[in-house]
């Protein structure tokens, strides 16, 4: 399953240059994935009341291949990799037309109210955990 979500790079995304900063595309990746989850009939504030819990990013690693500018259209695609227990792993992409951007991988954990990690609810296990495990060591630089 792979989620689309396009988003214009606005003068506030940029430097003085008119590229992006690099911050702006973790901006941009937090986006698709709220949107992913709006799309399968979940948002933040609901799961937190109902399960008791929250996503949290655990690890993250970018490889910045080409930067975006200033009224550029990008589509963050973002796809499960695998899944266990409170962990989750997912690619997401920046591109813009045909051209790879960023590539993310993307560790989130699901943590309780008091911060420590918990079972991903069902909910979330229907919508985003791939049948394979999440892999030690998954991010790789």
């Amino acid at each position: 399953m792979t989620h689309r979500f396009e988003v214009r790079v606005y003068y506030e995304d940029t430097d003085a240059g008119g590229v992006v900063y690099h911050a702006g595309y973790l901006r941009f990746a937090e986006r698709a994935r709220t949107e992913l989850l709006r799309a399968a009939g979940i948002d933040h504030r609901t799961l937190f009341e109902r399960e008791g819990g929250q996503l949290v990013v655990r690890r993250l690693a970018a490889d910045f291949r080409a930067p975006a500018r200033l009224d550029d259209l990008l589509v963050i695609e973002t796809r499960p990799l695998a899944g266990s227990g409170a962990r989750l792993l997912l690619e997401q992409t920046v591109c813009r037309e045909a051209a790879l951007l960023v590539r993310l991988e993307v560790e989130i954990a699901f943590v309780g109210r008091d911060g420590r990690p918990r079972r991903l609810p069902e909910s979330l296990r229907r919508v985003l955990a791939p049948a394979s495990p999440v892999p030690a060591g998954s991010v790789r630089p």
